[in-house]
């Protein structure tokens, strides 16, 4: 399967992708807005800190979803990658977790940041002094060495793993942060405290180590894979205002630039209580469960929310192609740009997704893969790199042996022309809406599925019942509808293209021939 290097997938996606994780018999459960709502307690605590608390009873666990409302977009010039960044410093620990002697490694965390900025203000500087650069280097290197001493490495993850916790993990996009795991139902209480403890007191242990391990993460997903390269130029030529065009993983010189000073800032503006909501979906009593909060989530001080983004991307007047030449297999990709997921019309899209590329029946599959046979697969992102502002609809394919980039690229462009032109037809229609209500039906047997979705719909939509009204939308969906869309979004000045156009490898460079004595 072609490997996309985002690292959020679309919030529709997403939810397919882990419906069958913990998921446990639940027919009886209606899907109806009404009788759901009888099993959700939402609750905030005094800091601003939103819980949505569902009683799911069906087996004695529990899963829950932190997001956290910052991404990729809120990261200033220099400091690209930082919302990753932190995302694995939540792992690191706390005063009381992760380390052998707290009192001293703050001291030796302090003194170890004070040793970075020294070199780094006299790397930076112009002219630099090389001997002076390399002395405060190995200053900084013994004093990580230091700090070192002091880890208990993996202590977190070694809580949750041995208290009987599954599925821990995080992820970072252009709009999101989200942490989640599974425990059992008794150990709600540790949840409480792991969770408020690792957001209350954040200990950038192993940082620079840390973001070593980001930088090699960044050359194995993008440097070193020509479609990643290939995602990273595309992104960066489609905004040339907005923050989408920052890659999510970050540039290589901000990861290898960055501080612990730069990552506590970025913390302490955007993980403020009012831009965090959290889902807790299984076997709970939120009688029992709410006190709990105000007791550990409580400790957290609230703080202001962090300002909203002010750049907006002009509309796109000019077609825009990139081109890689690289002896890797040819790709092709074009983007639209597209209003935010919140826009009315975004069902519409929704449509013309599930008609393209939802299948072995799908337009696209049909027409490039089976009958043409020009391309190996092909498919739509319906929302790249985020969602919360206006982004790309996007449609790829891979072509099959000894097919050009240009024939794949008049076959998708066929279809796209059907779609301005052609009304869909009835059966497509009902398909699509059918897929798309299963789809709810998946998302409500996990429960690390559903409190997924409902934080997802709660910071996109302020409302997590949106999960619920926004399903209702595909029934008004028409074909005049779609194609209207698709004469606005499918145009010329509105495209983005990139492709990988293979080339032969360069060939090695004639050894020289040492000269004989």
């Amino acid at each position: 399967m072609l490997s996309i290097p985002t690292q959020l997938p679309p919030r529709r996606l997403f939810t397919l992708l882990l419906f069958c994780i913990f998921s446990f018999p639940s027919a009886s459960q209606a899907i109806d807005l009404a009788s759901f709502e009888q099993n959700v307690t939402e609750y905030t605590v005094k800091n601003g800190w939103t819980f949505i608390l569902v009683e799911r009873p069906v087996a004695p666990v529990f899963a829950f979803m932190t997001a956290v409302n910052v991404g990729s977009a809120q990261e200033g010039t220099g400091r690209t990658g930082l919302a990753h960044m932190f995302e694995h410093m939540a792992f690191k620990g706390t005063p009381r977790l992760g380390t052998k002697n707290y009192k001293e490694e703050k001291k030796a965390l302090e003194e170890l940041e004070r040793a970075y900025l020294a070199y780094q203000e006299a790397k930076l500087s112009a002219p630099s002094d090389a001997q002076h650069v390399e002395d405060l280097s190995n200053v900084f290197k013994g004093k990580q060495e230091a700090a070192a001493k002091f880890v208990k490495k993996n202590a977190f993850g070694d809580v949750v793993e041995r208290e009987g916790g599954v599925a821990l993990n995080a992820f970072t996009g252009a709009d999101v942060t989200g942490y989640f795991y599974a425990l059992p139902a008794n150990k709600i209480e540790l949840f409480c405290y792991l969770e408020s403890e690792r957001f209350l007191h954040p200990v950038f242990r192993e940082f620079y180590e840390e973001r070593d391990v980001v930088m090699e993460e960044r050359r194995m997903r993008t440097e070193s894979r020509p479609v990643g390269r290939l995602f990273e130029q595309f992104v960066v030529t489609a905004f040339t205002a907005h923050p989408y065009h920052h890659p999510v993983i970050g540039y290589a010189s901000d990861i290898q630039s960055y501080t612990m000073t730069d990552a506590k800032e970025f913390f302490d503006t955007y993980y403020v209580p009012s831009n965090m909501v959290t889902a807790v979906v299984g076997d709970i009593d939120p009688k029992t469960l709410i006190p709990l909060l105000e007791t550990y989530f409580g400790r957290i001080p609230g703080r202001p929310k962090p300002p909203a983004l002010r750049t907006v991307e002009p509309p796109s007047i000019a077609e825009k192609v990139v081109t890689i030449k690289d002896p890797a297999q040819p790709f092709y990709m074009e983007g639209y740009h597209k209003p935010a997921a919140t826009h009315p019309d975004q069902p519409v899209f929704d449509a013309i997704d599930d008609i393209l590329t939802n299948g072995r029946t799908s337009r696209f599959y049909r027409s490039l893969v089976r009958d043409k046979q020009i391309a190996v697969s092909a498919g739509a992102y319906g929302a790249y790199p985020g969602e919360k502002y206006p982004h790309l609809w996007v449609a790829y394919a891979v072509p099959a042996r000894g097919i050009a980039n240009k024939t794949v690229r008049q076959a998708i462009r066929e279809e796209l022309d059907r779609l301005k032109n052609e009304d869909v037809t009835d059966e497509e229609l009902a398909k699509f809406r059918t897929r798309a209500k299963a789809s709810l039906i998946y998302s409500l047997k996990s429960n690390l599925g559903l409190a997924m979705s409902l934080t997802d719909y709660q910071t996109l939509f302020g409302d997590w019942r949106e999960l619920f009204r926004y399903i209702q939308r595909f029934d008004r969906v028409t074909k005049g509808d779609i194609r209207r869309i698709a004469r606005q979004t499918f145009t010329d000045s509105n495209r983005v293209v990139a492709q990988i156009e293979t080339v032969p490898p360069a060939a090695p460079a004639p050894a020289t021939r040492q000269k004989e004595s």
